[in-house]
């Protein structure tokens, strides 16, 4: 599995929190992607869950470790990409039912709620839940079964109920659009990685650098 992280740039203090706190927690392959605090530009939560859309729908990441001021900004838009489902973690055991019942693809974390920096132990007690049992077990384990049923319901309905990622993308703001392109790391790795040949060519024909 390729985990990635990245953070809205209201937060790109907390970036190697995060960054070295997955590598920990993990035997995944993690690429950093910032935000980091000296990069040239600055990107909002609705920029980078673009850029985590573009991440996930073109695979060449499988799950996407994020976060906002308050998380719930990111997680909303998130999960208005397409093939996104992502989950809120304010706690250990809210990461832990989130990847164990509905098995999604990306957890947005409240970065800027004060336990981030008064309280570290919580903040790495939830990623420590986050990986430490393989992902989509169900829970409880005496409902495992039908639990799984329902996530791949949920799934199945949230694949029918959205467009596919370029039309979402077409359908963008340009400027918008402009801006996300300048996120020079992520546009590079998917290009290197995808597995979708007609995301990546959407991609350059919008490459600006």
């Amino acid at each position: 599995m390729r985990i990635a992280v990245i953070q809205a740039s209201s937060q790109s203090n907390k970036n190697e929190l995060i960054y070295n706190t997955v590598k920990k927690y993990t035997t995944s392959e993690v690429i950093n992607f910032g935000c980091r605090l000296n990069e040239e530009n600055s990107y909002s939560y609705i920029e980078i869950s673009v850029l985590i859309g573009l991440l996930l729908s073109s695979k060449a990441v499988d799950f996407v470790v994020t976060g906002c001021s308050s998380g719930q900004g990111m997680m909303l838009a998130c999960n208005s990409m397409s093939g996104v489902l992502c989950g809120y973690a304010p706690s250990p055991k809210d990461a832990y039912l989130f990847v164990q019942i509905n098995n999604g693809n990306a957890i947005s974390l409240p970065l800027g709620e004060s336990y981030t920096w008064n309280g570290i132990d919580n903040f790495e007690e939830t990623i420590k839940e986050l990986f430490s049992e393989p992902f989509g077990q169900g829970y409880p384990k005496s409902e495992a079964e039908r639990k799984l049923k329902d996530t791949e319901l949920l799934k199945e309905i949230r694949h029918n109920s959205q467009i596919d990622i370029i039309d979402l993308l077409n359908s963008m703001d340009s400027n918008l659009i402009e801006k996300i392109m300048t996120k020079k790391d992520v546009i590079d790795y998917i290009l290197q990685n995808s597995k979708r040949n007609d995301l990546s060519d959407w991609i350059k024909e919008r490459i600006l650098f």
